[in-house]
Protein backbone atom coordinates (compact mmCIF):
# COMPACT_ATOMS: atom_id res chain seq x y z
CA UNK A 1 0.00 0.00 0.00
CA UNK A 2 3.02 2.48 0.84
CA UNK A 3 4.41 1.76 -2.61
CA UNK A 4 1.09 2.05 -4.21
CA UNK A 5 0.68 5.73 -2.86
CA UNK A 6 3.90 6.88 -3.45
CA UNK A 7 4.05 6.13 -7.27
CA UNK A 8 0.90 7.59 -7.03
CA UNK A 9 2.07 11.18 -5.47
CA UNK A 10 4.88 10.83 -8.14
CA UNK A 11 3.08 10.08 -11.09
CA UNK A 12 0.37 12.96 -10.36
CA UNK A 13 3.49 15.48 -9.18
CA UNK A 14 5.10 14.62 -12.33
CA UNK A 15 2.03 15.48 -14.34
CA UNK A 16 1.13 18.39 -12.67
CA UNK A 17 4.68 19.70 -13.84
CA UNK A 18 4.23 18.76 -17.00
CA UNK A 19 0.95 20.63 -17.70
CA UNK A 20 2.36 23.77 -15.53
CA UNK A 21 4.76 24.27 -17.96
CA UNK A 22 2.49 24.96 -20.56
CA UNK A 23 0.16 27.35 -18.94
CA UNK A 24 0.16 31.10 -20.10
CA UNK A 25 -2.15 33.04 -17.68
CA UNK A 26 -3.43 33.78 -14.65
CA UNK A 27 -7.34 31.85 -15.26
CA UNK A 28 -5.54 28.44 -16.50
CA UNK A 29 -3.12 28.65 -13.21
CA UNK A 30 -6.41 29.16 -10.98
CA UNK A 31 -7.77 25.90 -12.07
CA UNK A 32 -4.20 24.44 -12.14
CA UNK A 33 -4.24 25.17 -8.50
CA UNK A 34 -7.66 23.50 -8.12
CA UNK A 35 -7.20 20.86 -10.16
CA UNK A 36 -3.91 19.47 -8.18
CA UNK A 37 -3.43 21.43 -4.66
CA UNK A 38 -7.52 22.18 -4.26
CA UNK A 39 -9.71 21.02 -1.49
CA UNK A 40 -11.23 18.57 -3.74
CA UNK A 41 -7.80 18.26 -5.89
CA UNK A 42 -5.75 14.82 -6.83
CA UNK A 43 -3.06 15.56 -4.18
CA UNK A 44 -5.57 16.28 -1.26
CA UNK A 45 -7.38 12.88 -2.62
CA UNK A 46 -4.50 10.67 -2.33
CA UNK A 47 -3.76 11.96 0.71
CA UNK A 48 -6.90 10.99 2.35
CA UNK A 49 -6.04 7.61 2.24
CA UNK A 50 -3.60 8.03 5.23
CA UNK A 51 -6.60 7.06 7.75
CA UNK A 52 -5.92 3.38 6.29
CA UNK A 53 -1.99 2.99 6.59
CA UNK A 54 0.00 2.18 10.32
CA UNK A 55 1.54 5.18 11.84
CA UNK A 56 5.08 3.98 10.18
CA UNK A 57 3.43 4.36 6.80
CA UNK A 58 1.47 6.62 7.90
CA UNK A 59 4.25 9.27 8.73
CA UNK A 60 6.19 8.02 5.50
CA UNK A 61 3.70 8.83 2.89
CA UNK A 62 3.04 11.94 4.59
CA UNK A 63 6.37 13.30 4.23
CA UNK A 64 6.64 12.44 0.66
CA UNK A 65 2.66 13.95 -0.27
CA UNK A 66 3.75 17.34 2.03
CA UNK A 67 6.81 17.20 -0.31
CA UNK A 68 4.96 17.10 -3.21
CA UNK A 69 2.60 19.39 -2.29
CA UNK A 70 5.67 21.96 -1.39
CA UNK A 71 6.88 21.24 -4.26
CA UNK A 72 3.74 22.37 -6.88
CA UNK A 73 3.15 25.65 -4.72
CA UNK A 74 6.77 26.50 -5.59
CA UNK A 75 6.54 25.64 -9.08
CA UNK A 76 3.08 27.38 -9.20
CA UNK A 77 4.59 30.22 -7.40
CA UNK A 78 7.68 30.37 -9.87
CA UNK A 79 5.38 30.00 -13.12
CA UNK A 80 2.93 32.96 -12.12
CA UNK A 81 5.58 35.10 -11.92
CA UNK A 82 7.47 34.29 -15.00
CA UNK A 83 3.90 34.95 -16.37
CA UNK A 84 3.67 38.33 -14.74
CA UNK A 85 7.06 39.09 -16.23
CA UNK A 86 6.26 38.08 -19.63
CA UNK A 87 3.14 40.32 -19.89
CA UNK A 88 5.32 42.98 -18.52
CA UNK A 89 7.42 42.59 -21.17
CA UNK A 90 4.53 42.75 -24.12
CA UNK A 91 3.12 45.73 -22.34
CA UNK A 92 6.93 47.90 -22.44
CA UNK A 93 6.71 46.37 -26.06
CA UNK A 94 3.56 47.70 -27.01
CA UNK A 95 4.37 51.09 -25.37
CA UNK A 96 7.63 51.66 -26.27
CA UNK A 97 7.93 54.42 -28.94
CA UNK A 98 10.01 54.63 -31.94
CA UNK A 99 11.05 58.63 -32.64
CA UNK A 100 11.71 58.09 -36.26
CA UNK A 101 8.25 57.29 -36.71
CA UNK A 102 5.97 59.80 -38.29
CA UNK A 103 2.89 61.32 -35.80
CA UNK A 104 0.05 59.82 -35.57
CA UNK A 105 -2.45 62.26 -37.68
CA UNK A 106 -5.39 64.33 -34.89
CA UNK A 107 -8.75 64.88 -35.95
CA UNK A 108 -9.82 67.99 -34.66
CA UNK A 109 -13.42 69.35 -34.34
CA UNK A 110 -14.52 73.17 -35.84
CA UNK A 111 -17.71 74.69 -35.79
CA UNK A 112 -20.97 73.67 -37.50
CA UNK A 113 -21.25 76.21 -40.72
CA UNK A 114 -24.02 77.31 -39.44
CA UNK A 115 -22.54 78.73 -36.33
CA UNK A 116 -19.38 79.49 -38.27
CA UNK A 117 -21.94 82.14 -40.18
CA UNK A 118 -23.79 83.11 -36.94
CA UNK A 119 -20.60 84.36 -35.71
CA UNK A 120 -19.41 85.88 -38.74
CA UNK A 121 -22.80 87.71 -38.64
CA UNK A 122 -22.83 88.47 -34.68
CA UNK A 123 -18.97 89.88 -35.12
CA UNK A 124 -19.45 92.71 -37.75
CA UNK A 125 -22.68 94.09 -35.84
CA UNK A 126 -21.01 94.27 -32.89
CA UNK A 127 -17.87 96.32 -34.74
CA UNK A 128 -20.94 98.69 -34.99
CA UNK A 129 -21.89 98.71 -31.44
CA UNK A 130 -24.58 96.30 -31.19
CA UNK A 131 -25.01 94.03 -28.56
CA UNK A 132 -25.67 90.59 -28.35
CA UNK A 133 -28.76 89.06 -26.41
CA UNK A 134 -30.61 86.06 -26.42
CA UNK A 135 -34.24 84.64 -25.76
CA UNK A 136 -36.44 81.58 -25.06
CA UNK A 137 -36.94 79.22 -27.94
CA UNK A 138 -40.50 78.03 -26.28
CA UNK A 139 -42.17 81.77 -26.58
CA UNK A 140 -45.37 83.17 -25.57
CA UNK A 141 -48.14 84.10 -28.04
CA UNK A 142 -48.17 87.80 -26.14
CA UNK A 143 -44.48 88.53 -27.59
CA UNK A 144 -44.34 86.41 -30.13
CA UNK A 145 -47.27 87.90 -32.18
CA UNK A 146 -49.64 90.81 -30.21
CA UNK A 147 -46.58 92.40 -29.14
CA UNK A 148 -45.75 93.03 -32.58
CA UNK A 149 -48.59 94.62 -34.08
CA UNK A 150 -50.32 91.18 -34.97
CA UNK A 151 -53.72 90.39 -32.60
CA UNK A 152 -55.80 87.37 -32.57
CA UNK A 153 -57.60 87.13 -35.81
CA UNK A 154 -54.83 89.22 -38.01
CA UNK A 155 -54.10 87.59 -41.33
CA UNK A 156 -50.55 88.53 -41.43
CA UNK A 157 -50.36 85.13 -38.79
CA UNK A 158 -50.52 83.01 -41.84
CA UNK A 159 -47.32 83.90 -42.66
CA UNK A 160 -45.88 82.23 -40.01
CA UNK A 161 -46.86 78.74 -39.67
CA UNK A 162 -47.07 78.23 -35.89
CA UNK A 163 -46.16 75.17 -33.68
CA UNK A 164 -48.27 75.38 -30.76
CA UNK A 165 -47.28 73.99 -27.33
CA UNK A 166 -50.46 71.33 -26.34
CA UNK A 167 -51.01 73.78 -22.91
CA UNK A 168 -54.42 75.38 -22.40
CA UNK A 169 -54.78 78.31 -19.85
CA UNK A 170 -57.65 78.86 -17.77
CA UNK A 171 -59.48 80.90 -20.89
CA UNK A 172 -58.99 77.46 -22.60
CA UNK A 173 -56.59 79.21 -25.05
CA UNK A 174 -53.50 77.64 -25.86
CA UNK A 175 -50.94 80.91 -25.21
CA UNK A 176 -47.38 79.07 -26.18
CA UNK A 177 -45.78 77.76 -28.63
CA UNK A 178 -42.15 77.34 -30.60
CA UNK A 179 -41.04 81.29 -31.69
CA UNK A 180 -41.28 81.40 -35.27
CA UNK A 181 -38.95 84.33 -35.38
CA UNK A 182 -37.06 85.94 -33.21
CA UNK A 183 -38.42 89.18 -33.55
CA UNK A 184 -40.16 88.63 -30.02
CA UNK A 185 -36.53 89.90 -28.49
CA UNK A 186 -37.95 93.47 -29.78
CA UNK A 187 -40.20 93.86 -27.21
CA UNK A 188 -38.86 91.53 -24.46
CA UNK A 189 -35.77 94.04 -24.90
CA UNK A 190 -37.61 97.64 -24.94
CA UNK A 191 -39.77 96.66 -22.06
CA UNK A 192 -36.48 96.36 -19.97
CA UNK A 193 -33.98 98.97 -20.83
CA UNK A 194 -34.61 102.76 -22.15
CA UNK A 195 -33.49 103.39 -25.17
CA UNK A 196 -31.11 104.23 -26.72
CA UNK A 197 -30.99 100.45 -27.45
CA UNK A 198 -28.54 98.74 -30.00
CA UNK A 199 -29.01 94.75 -30.01
CA UNK A 200 -28.38 91.82 -32.25
CA UNK A 201 -30.33 88.28 -31.16
CA UNK A 202 -29.11 85.08 -32.54
CA UNK A 203 -31.52 81.66 -31.93
CA UNK A 204 -32.81 78.97 -33.64
CA UNK A 205 -37.00 79.24 -35.15
CA UNK A 206 -39.38 76.79 -35.62
CA UNK A 207 -42.30 76.38 -38.15
CA UNK A 208 -44.55 74.13 -39.65
CA UNK A 209 -43.52 73.58 -42.96
CA UNK A 210 -42.49 70.97 -45.30
CA UNK A 211 -39.33 70.61 -46.17
CA UNK A 212 -37.09 70.92 -49.67
CA UNK A 213 -34.59 72.56 -50.78
CA UNK A 214 -34.79 75.99 -49.23
CA UNK A 215 -37.04 75.51 -46.23
CA UNK A 216 -37.14 73.92 -43.30
CA UNK A 217 -39.19 73.69 -39.96
CA UNK A 218 -36.36 74.88 -37.59
CA UNK A 219 -33.33 77.25 -38.85
CA UNK A 220 -31.63 79.72 -37.31
CA UNK A 221 -32.48 83.80 -37.32
CA UNK A 222 -30.56 86.89 -36.31
CA UNK A 223 -32.72 89.91 -35.10
CA UNK A 224 -31.46 93.23 -35.29
CA UNK A 225 -32.98 96.45 -33.30
CA UNK A 226 -31.83 99.85 -32.85
CA UNK A 227 -34.12 102.57 -31.64
CA UNK A 228 -32.83 105.77 -30.14
CA UNK A 229 -34.11 109.54 -30.94
CA UNK A 230 -33.53 110.74 -34.15
CA UNK A 231 -32.99 107.60 -35.69
CA UNK A 232 -34.26 107.32 -39.65
CA UNK A 233 -34.34 105.39 -42.58
CA UNK A 234 -30.66 106.50 -43.82
CA UNK A 235 -29.47 105.07 -40.72
CA UNK A 236 -31.07 101.62 -41.00
CA UNK A 237 -29.78 101.71 -44.80
CA UNK A 238 -26.05 102.72 -44.28
CA UNK A 239 -25.75 99.89 -41.08
CA UNK A 240 -27.22 97.35 -43.33
CA UNK A 241 -24.92 98.46 -45.93
CA UNK A 242 -21.54 98.19 -43.97
CA UNK A 243 -23.10 94.59 -42.92
CA UNK A 244 -23.19 93.62 -46.61
CA UNK A 245 -19.40 94.88 -46.97
CA UNK A 246 -17.75 92.96 -44.23
CA UNK A 247 -19.93 89.93 -45.35
CA UNK A 248 -19.76 89.49 -48.71
CA UNK A 249 -16.74 91.99 -49.60
CA UNK A 250 -15.84 95.75 -50.13
CA UNK A 251 -17.35 96.13 -53.74
CA UNK A 252 -21.00 94.87 -53.30
CA UNK A 253 -23.92 96.79 -54.40
CA UNK A 254 -27.31 97.05 -52.28
CA UNK A 255 -31.03 97.74 -53.13
CA UNK A 256 -33.95 97.91 -50.57
CA UNK A 257 -37.41 97.00 -52.04
CA UNK A 258 -40.63 97.60 -50.22
CA UNK A 259 -41.72 94.53 -48.38
CA UNK A 260 -44.37 94.42 -45.68
CA UNK A 261 -43.43 93.17 -42.15
CA UNK A 262 -46.72 93.93 -39.56
CA UNK A 263 -44.39 95.53 -36.74
CA UNK A 264 -42.13 97.88 -39.37
CA UNK A 265 -42.96 100.71 -41.51
CA UNK A 266 -41.75 101.01 -43.78
CA UNK A 267 -40.78 97.63 -44.79
CA UNK A 268 -37.78 96.34 -47.33
CA UNK A 269 -36.68 93.77 -48.02
CA UNK A 270 -32.41 94.06 -48.85
CA UNK A 271 -30.49 92.43 -51.26
CA UNK A 272 -26.89 92.50 -52.33
CA UNK A 273 -25.93 92.00 -56.44
CA UNK A 274 -24.72 89.05 -57.32
CA UNK A 275 -21.12 88.18 -56.81
CA UNK A 276 -21.26 85.09 -58.98
CA UNK A 277 -22.33 86.21 -62.23
CA UNK A 278 -22.90 90.38 -61.51
CA UNK A 279 -26.45 90.06 -63.54
CA UNK A 280 -24.74 88.56 -66.45
CA UNK A 281 -25.71 84.60 -67.10
CA UNK A 282 -29.68 83.99 -66.79
CA UNK A 283 -28.74 80.34 -65.41
CA UNK A 284 -27.07 81.34 -62.07
CA UNK A 285 -27.94 79.22 -60.06
CA UNK A 286 -27.72 81.94 -56.78
CA UNK A 287 -29.65 85.16 -58.63
CA UNK A 288 -31.32 82.73 -61.86
CA UNK A 289 -30.22 85.97 -63.95
CA UNK A 290 -31.75 88.69 -62.18
CA UNK A 291 -28.44 90.12 -60.72
CA UNK A 292 -29.99 90.02 -57.06
CA UNK A 293 -30.00 88.33 -54.21
CA UNK A 294 -32.45 88.91 -51.25
CA UNK A 295 -30.59 88.81 -47.54
CA UNK A 296 -33.09 89.65 -45.29
CA UNK A 297 -36.30 91.84 -44.18
CA UNK A 298 -36.08 94.87 -42.33
CA UNK A 299 -37.96 98.66 -41.55
CA UNK A 300 -38.57 101.19 -39.14
CA UNK A 301 -40.13 99.73 -35.86
CA UNK A 302 -43.62 100.59 -36.44
CA UNK A 303 -45.39 103.39 -34.37
CA UNK A 304 -47.92 100.67 -32.47
CA UNK A 305 -45.10 98.55 -31.52
CA UNK A 306 -42.83 101.51 -29.63
CA UNK A 307 -45.65 102.33 -27.52
CA UNK A 308 -46.74 98.94 -26.77
CA UNK A 309 -43.94 99.25 -24.59
CA UNK A 310 -44.07 102.02 -22.92
CA UNK A 311 -42.04 104.36 -25.81
CA UNK A 312 -42.89 107.70 -26.70
CA UNK A 313 -43.19 106.93 -29.92
CA UNK A 314 -43.33 110.86 -30.68
CA UNK A 315 -40.01 111.17 -29.27
CA UNK A 316 -38.04 107.66 -30.63
CA UNK A 317 -37.43 105.71 -33.84
CA UNK A 318 -36.33 102.90 -34.65
CA UNK A 319 -34.90 100.22 -37.05
CA UNK A 320 -35.17 96.59 -36.78
CA UNK A 321 -34.27 93.35 -39.33
CA UNK A 322 -33.61 89.78 -39.94
CA UNK A 323 -31.81 87.65 -41.49
CA UNK A 324 -31.53 84.02 -41.77
CA UNK A 325 -27.81 82.51 -41.62
CA UNK A 326 -28.34 79.60 -43.30
CA UNK A 327 -29.32 81.49 -45.99
CA UNK A 328 -26.35 83.62 -45.82
CA UNK A 329 -24.27 80.36 -45.81
CA UNK A 330 -26.02 78.34 -49.06
CA UNK A 331 -24.90 82.15 -51.06
CA UNK A 332 -21.27 82.51 -49.74
CA UNK A 333 -20.37 78.82 -49.87
CA UNK A 334 -22.91 77.62 -53.13
CA UNK A 335 -24.69 75.23 -51.10
CA UNK A 336 -27.78 74.37 -53.00
CA UNK A 337 -29.94 72.59 -50.12
CA UNK A 338 -30.55 73.88 -46.60
CA UNK A 339 -31.45 70.32 -45.64
CA UNK A 340 -27.61 69.52 -45.67
CA UNK A 341 -27.01 72.18 -42.79
CA UNK A 342 -29.03 69.36 -40.48
CA UNK A 343 -27.69 65.87 -41.95
CA UNK A 344 -25.30 65.42 -39.80
CA UNK A 345 -23.44 64.63 -43.25
CA UNK A 346 -19.83 64.31 -42.35
CA UNK A 347 -18.84 64.59 -45.80
CA UNK A 348 -20.50 67.72 -45.79
CA UNK A 349 -19.31 69.06 -42.73
CA UNK A 350 -15.96 68.28 -43.13
CA UNK A 351 -15.35 71.30 -45.89
CA UNK A 352 -15.69 73.87 -43.70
Amino acid sequence: MTQSTAQSIEELTQTALGELVLLDNSEALEQWRVRYLGRRGGLTGILRGLSQLDIEQRREVGALGNRAKSTLEDELEKRSQEISQARLAQVADLERIDVTLPGRPVATGRLHPTTQVVREITDAFVAMGFSIVEGPEVEWDHYNFEMLNIPQGHPARDMWNTLWVDYVNEEGQRPMLLRTHTSPMQARVMESAQPPVRVIVPGKCYRYEATDATHEWHFYQVEGLAVDEGITFADLKGTLFEFARRLFGSERKVRFRCDYFPFVEPGVDMSIDCFSCQGTDSSCRICRGSGWIEIMGAGMVHPQVLAGVGYDAEKYTGFAFGLGPERIAMLKYGIDDIRHFYSNDLRFLRQF
